[in-house]
C-alpha cells in the first residue's frame, strides 16, 4: 500500500505529452513557492503594522545577505536533483539509494556549516553594505536568529530536491503549507500579542523550518521505494558527492556571485535613506512572487532533462527547451506587468506611507515589466545543468550578469545626473538580456556536441 501511495506521487516525465507533465509538475511547484512568499510577505506586513517600517525595512535589508550566505549550500540541492533525476531515469534503484543517503548526510553538514558562518559573521557584513545605522541592530538580530535555522533550511531543500527528481512536487506543497500556516500564526503570537519586533519573526521562521524539514525526511523514510531514507544507513558515497558537487557547486557559486552583485546593489540602495530602503524591500516581496513563479520552469527544465538524459531519450530534450521558455515567458509577462499595473495598491499591503509606495514603484516600474527576460535566462541555465553542464553557466553568469552590475554600478552610477535608483534598477534587466543571448550560444554550442556523441538527431 505505501509503496502504491509513493507511485501516485511520482512522474515518468520521458512519455507523454512534454507541456502537460510540466504543467503537472509545475504547478503545484509554483503553488508551494508561492505560498511560501505569501507567509514570508506576512512577516513583513506585520512588522509593517505592528512594528513600523523601521523594523519592515530591517528585515527586508537582509535579504540579499541571506541569499549570498545561503546559495552556495541551496545550490548544491540543483545537483542533487540532477544526480536522482538521472538515477530515477535510467531505473537504477542502487544508484537512488546511494543518491538519497549522499545526500541527507551532506545536507546536515552544509546546514551546520551554514549556521556558524551565517550567525557568527553577518552583523559585520551588514556593517560592509552600508546598512542604516537606525535598522541596523534590528537587522542583526533578525540574522542571528535566522541563521540558527538553516540546517532545518538545507534539509528541506535537499529532501524536496529527490522528490522533485521523481517528479513529486505535490507532497512538498502541503509540507510547506504547514508549516507556513504555523508561521503565520507564530507571528501574530511573538509580534501582536508579545511585542516581539524583528526577533518573534525570526523565531518563527525558524520554528516553521524545522518544521518542514521534519515532515520532508519523515516522508521520505516512510517511502518503501528508491528513495526510502534509513537513518542507519546514512554515508557518503564518493561517486554520489562528486556528481552533486559537479552540478550544484557551480550552481551555489553563481547564485552566491549573483547574491553578491545585489549586495553591492543594496549597498547602493541603502545611500539614498530610510524610505528608499523600505520601498525597495516592499517592492522586491511583491517581485519575489513573479521570480518563483518563473523560477518553477527553471526546476521544471532541470528535472525534466535530467530524467531524459538518464534514459537516453535525447530526442525530447528540444521540446522540453521550447515548454519551458513558452511557459516562463507567458508567466513573465503576465504576472509583471500585473504587478506594475496594480503596483500602488500592492505596496499599499505593506505600508500605508505614500512616500514608501513611491519609491516602491519606482523599483517595480523597471523591474516587474522585464522579469520575463530573467526566467528566460534561469530557464537556459536550467536545461543546461540537466545536461551535466554546470560549469558554463557559472561562467557567463559570472561575466554577463554579475560582472555587468558591477561594471554599471562602477560607472554609469557614479555619473552625477544618473545617481539615482532608476539607475541601479536598470542594471537588472541590461544583464539579463545580455546573460539570455550568452546562454543560447553556450546551449547550442553543447546540444550540437551532445547530438554528435548519441548519434541522435532530435524530433
Amino acid at each position: 500500500m505505501a509503496q502504491k501511495m509513493a507511485k501516485k506521487y511520482e512522474m515518468d516525465m520521458c512519455s507523454g505529452s512534454v507541456l502537460k507533465k510540466m504543467l503537472m509538475f509545475s504547478l503545484p511547484l509554483m503553488a508551494s513557492g508561492v505560498l511560501q512568499l505569501l507567509f514570508n510577505a506576512a512577516d513583513v506586513i506585520i512588522l509593517g503594522r505592528f512594528a513600523g517600517d523601521n523594523s519592515m525595512g530591517a528585515v527586508g535589508s537582509t535579504s540579499s545577505l541571506i541569499n549570498l550566505l545561503t546559495n552556495l549550500f541551496v545550490g548544491l540541492a540543483v545537483g542533487v536533483n540532477v544526480v536522482a533525476a538521472r538515477a530515477h531515469g535510467a531505473n537504477s534503484a542502487s544508484d537512488m539509494h546511494e543518491a538519497v543517503h549522499t545526500s541527507m548526510l551532506l545536507s546536515i553538514i552544509c546546514g551546520i556549516i551554514l549556521a556558524v558562518v551565517g550567525f557568527v559573521f553577518s552583523p559585520q557584513i551588514l556593517k560592509l553594505m552600508n546598512a542604516a545605522e537606525s535598522q541596523l541592530p534590528l537587522a542583526s538580530q533578525y540574522l542571528r536568529i535566522y541563521f540558527l535555522g538553516t540546517p532545518a533550511l538545507v534539509v528541506y531543500n535537499f529532501g524536496s530536491a529527490i522528490l522533485r527528481a521523481v517528479g513529486d512536487t505535490k507532497r512538498p506543497l502541503y509540507f510547506l503549507t504547514t508549516a507556513g500556516v504555523l508561521n503565520l500564526l507564530l507571528n501574530i503570537l511573538f509580534v501582536v500579542a508579545f511585542s516581539m519586533d524583528v526577533a518573534g519573526v525570526a523565531l518563527a521562521t525558524v520554528i516553521s523550518q524545522c518544521l518542514s524539514a521534519a515532515l520532508t525526511v519523515i516522508c521520505i523514510m516512510r517511502e518503501q521505494g528508491e528513495i526510502h531514507l534509513d537513518l542507519r544507513k546514512l554515508c557518503i558515497n564518493k561517486r554520489v558527492l562528486i556528481g552533486v558537487i559537479k552540478v550544484g557547486l557551480p550552481a551555489g557559486v553563481q547564485g552566491c556571485i549573483f547574491s553578491m552583485s545585489n549586495v553591492l546593489i543594496q549597498s547602493s540602495v541603502n545611500l539614498f535613506g530610510d524610505i528608499t530602503v523600505d520601498g525597495n524591500s516592499a517592492a522586491q516581496s511583491i517581485e519575489g512572487f513573479i521570480y518563483m513563479a518563473m523560477n518553477t520552469f527553471y526546476q521544471a527544465a532541470i528535472s525534466f532533462t535530467g530524467q531524459h538524459v538518464g534514459a537516453k531519450r535525447y530526442d525530447r530534450i528540444p521540446r522540453i527547451l521550447l515548454c519551458s521558455l513558452g511557459c516562463v515567458i507567458v508567466t513573465g509577462l503576465v504576472l509583471g506587468w500585473s504587478a506594475y499595473i496594480f503596483g500602488d495598491k500592492l505596496l499599499s499591503i505593506y505600508s500605508d506611507s505614500t512616500e514608501v509606495i513611491e519609491a516602491g514603484i519606482n523599483r517595480v516600474r523597471v523591474i516587474c515589466t522585464t522579469y520575463a527576460l530573467c526566467g528566460m535566462m534561469d530557464v537556459m541555465v536550467g536545461m543546461m545543468r540537466g545536461l551535466g553542464y554546470s560549469t558554463v553557466p557559472m561562467i557567463m553568469s559570472l561575466i554577463g550578469a554579475c560582472g555587468l552590475r558591477i561594471l554599471w554600478l562602477a560607472t554609469a552610477f557614479q555619473i552625477p545626473e544618473f545617481h539615482n535608483t532608476f539607475t541601479i534598477y536598470a542594471s537588472y534587466p541590461i544583464s539579463w538580456a545580455i546573460t539570455f543571448l550568452a546562454h543560447v550560444i553556450c546551449y547550442s554550442v553543447i546540444w550540437r556536441r551532445i547530438r554528435r556523441k548519441a548519434a541522435v538527431q532530435p524530433q
